[in-house]
């Protein structure tokens, strides 16, 4: 009997899914290496000049702000120039060979305003040739006085126009090359003694974690402010459309009121009248079928505003004729208010007293909260064209042992949503005396005459 073992080949994407955890942290390492030191090393990306409102832009005159726009161009020129100095004095001897040394630690500095990511291989090999042409005179270190002020530059600058672990591969790669140098020139018998690198390394280390912690903490502001500022505005809109939700219900209420008597007197009236012809009771029976399908419609539309647990009101809704006794609760909770009533009161629309009601209470609740012990006054004048509607308060007295609490604007939001709503004009904001005025006026429009009436 013979045993035959069959063996099946692994498909190759099955192998490379059972890859070592090793070996694909590897891989994405080198990746990532790839990416950020080798991929478009030389790309063109300049520094542009800082932002209005930047930390040297912010004050100082025209003048200066547009010279300030320039600053970090003027820091990295200054570090060149440095680097330059440091090399030449620190090169033995005079003449091409100082210069060209002199050079090859600017350059790179330099560099890194246009190429940040090739200014670091430039520093590398700069200094390489910085070694060749001096044979290692400038002292025991594969970094010369002048590469190493300009190395350091270099990581510093790149770092900061990079991202953290671009940083992290600068300084693995410098340590690489630093012990690389050291071998090949041979300084030191071992690392750390009458070398540089190990300096170096610490300096570099330093600034690029301090630079890394910078970054991410301005990516963590940059991200609350955007969430802020997301969460603002979804406040402020929900807000907005909570407070149409409230105006369509209490109009639902009040249209649906009216049209029930309609329905109501339509269909008593014939009843009123002895004998009524026909032609009377007909059209009786048509208002009363208009108006019915009208409440019908009404409430098919407007009734999907109501939460579930909503419930209309028993009592009716307020109009200007229970301003009294809003004034009233006021006064009892410390405003002291004052009302002023011009001009021929009469009956206005539904709509638009509970409108003029609900601004009046919002204004004197604002008042309330972000004014606490000023005074306040309601202006109601009654003019041909419509109402208008005046609340001002007070500055609040300076020692007051009730702090003012801070507010999101949703109460002027609710009463702009209500002018708007009745094709009003409102204006609301401080006045000279440091205390806050809520203006509107409210449209109403002349009732049509009767047909046939004098």
């Amino acid at each position: 009997m013979t045993d035959t073992t069959h063996t099946q080949p692994i498909p190759p994407g099955r192998a490379a899914r059972q890859r070592s955890p090793e070996f694909r942290f590897a891989a994405d390492a080198l990746r990532g290496l790839r990416q950020d030191l080798f991929h478009d090393a030389f790309a063109y990306r300049p520094v542009p000049p800082t932002e209005p409102g930047g930390r040297f832009t912010r004050r100082g005159s025209e003048r200066m702000k547009e010279y300030g726009a320039w600053a970090p161009h003027a820091a990295v020129v200054a570090l060149a120039g440095l680097a330059m100095f440091v090399a030449l004095v620190s090169t033995d001897g005079a003449g091409l060979a100082a210069l060209l040394c002199a050079l090859l630690a600017g350059a790179p500095v330099l560099l890194t305003l246009v190429r940040p990511v090739g200014a670091f291989w430039v520093s590398l090999a700069a200094n390489t040739v910085t070694l060749v042409l001096t044979g290692g005179s400038s002292g025991d270190s594969p970094w010369p006085p002048g590469g190493f002020l300009a190395h350091l530059a270099v990581v510093t600058v790149v770092a900061v126009r990079t991202r953290p672990r671009t940083a992290a591969w600068m300084w693995l790669l410098t340590a690489v090359y630093g012990f690389l140098a050291d071998g090949l020139f041979g300084w030191s018998d071992d690392f750390g003694y009458g070398s540089d690198l190990g300096p170096l390394l610490f300096f570099a280390g330093v600034a690029l974690l301090t630079v890394a912690v910078r970054q991410t903490l301005r990516q963590a502001r940059r991200e609350v402010s955007v969430h802020q500022t997301v969460t603002a505005h979804e406040r402020s809109r929900r807000t907005l459309l909570e407070e149409r939700t409230t105006i369509a219900r209490e109009l639902h209420d009040v249209v649906a009121h009216h049209m029930s008597v309609v329905a109501i007197q339509a269909e008593a009236a014939p009843y009123r009248v002895e004998n009524p012809p026909p032609e009377l009771e007909k059209a009786f029976a048509t208002i009363r079928e208009n108006a019915v399908a009208a409440l019908t419609e009404l409430r098919r539309v407007l009734g999907v505003v109501r939460a579930q647990d909503y419930e209309a009101p028993d009592a009716p809704q307020p109009t200007l004729a229970d301003l009294d006794a809003l004034l009233a609760n006021v006064r009892d909770a410390g405003l002291d208010v004052t009302k002023t009533v011009t001009g021929a009161v009469r009956e206005l629309p539904q709509g638009v007293e509970l409108s003029a009601y609900r601004i009046v209470q919002e204004a004197l609740s604002n008042t309330l909260r972000h004014a606490p012990g000023a005074d306040a006054r309601v202006e109601i004048g009654y003019v041909l064209g419509g109402l208008g509607l005046r609340v001002v308060n007070g500055a609040p007295p300076a020692p007051s042992l009730i702090k003012p609490s801070p507010g999101a604007g949703h109460g002027i939001t609710g009463m702009r949503e209500r002018v708007s709503m009745l094709n009003g004009e409102m204006t609301a904001g401080p006045t000279a005396e440091d205390g806050y005025e809520v203006a509107v006026f409210l449209p109403v429009p002349a009732a049509a005459p009767i047909e046939g009436e004098a």
